[in-house]
């Protein structure tokens, strides 16, 4: 407990925080785009419970994951895989109706709450590895309290996480088209984890522009094209 509470509410604390909290409100918009994205298809019943459940999921997944954050930033090909994954997430999210609509045959197999909130913390544990090692960054600039400066960071991340998911998933309901800008926004996060892997980002970085372009055209072009198709049908 003494370790924990050891250079608590020094100077160099404070601004080490004040450093977490900017990093928390400038990467985290993205992760609440994610959610509200995976919940807007659910039925109106369901769509508060993924959206709680899923960050709250998503946030001790992060925990656990900064505990390893040393271990993670040396993980070779992790950021280039989770690019990948990440592309297909929101290559699935943009294809879905909102509320749980669509055809007859659609309706009698529903996104279920469960397959929401299983989404949400595949999806934000590989958009937050920036902020996870971001996070355990600025933290190890204090030479003491750093667990402290930690776990306070990751409690803010959660009500900024969740209400910004409530946030975008009412105006996403109310502007259906919303959901493309959403998933232009995971496409662009795709690319940038892939062009920043330690072990094969050097190869990609020359590319980087044109592969962030790249899947944004692809996620909203899917999206489009696939929605397009099931309304012809």
């Amino acid at each position: 407990m003494e370790s924990f509470l050891a250079g608590m509410f020094s100077p160099e604390w404070w601004a080490a925080l004040s450093g977490i909290l900017l990093l928390d409100l400038l990467l985290s918009g993205d992760n609440a785009v994610m959610i509200a994205l995976a919940s807007h298809s659910l039925p109106p019943e369901s769509r508060q419970k993924a959206v709680i459940i899923g960050g709250l999921g998503a946030v001790f997944v992060r925990i656990s994951c900064t505990l390893f954050a040393t271990g993670l930033l040396a993980a070779p090909y992790l950021k280039f895989i989770g690019g990948f994954l990440l592309l297909a997430i929101a290559m699935k999210l943009v294809s879905e109706d909102p509320g749980g609509g669509g055809s007859d045959k659609e309706q009698k197999q529903p996104k279920t709450l469960g397959s929401a909130i299983r989404t949400i913390i595949i999806a934000d544990f590989i958009m937050s590895l920036d902020n996870i090692l971001a996070l355990a960054g600025v933290a190890n600039t204090v030479p003491d309290g750093k667990w402290s400066l930690i776990i306070c960071g990751l409690m803010v991340s959660i009500p900024i996480v969740l209400c910004g998911a409530q946030f975008f998933l009412l105006i996403m309901l109310k502007i259906p088209a919303l959901v493309y800008v959403g998933g232009a926004i995971l496409g662009y996060t795709a690319a940038e984890l892939m062009t920043t892997d330690p072990t094969l980002g050097g190869s990609a970085e020359p590319y980087a522009l044109a592969l962030k372009i790249g899947y944004v055209a692809l996620v909203v072009g899917f999206g489009i094209l696939y929605k397009r198709r099931k309304s012809a049908d």
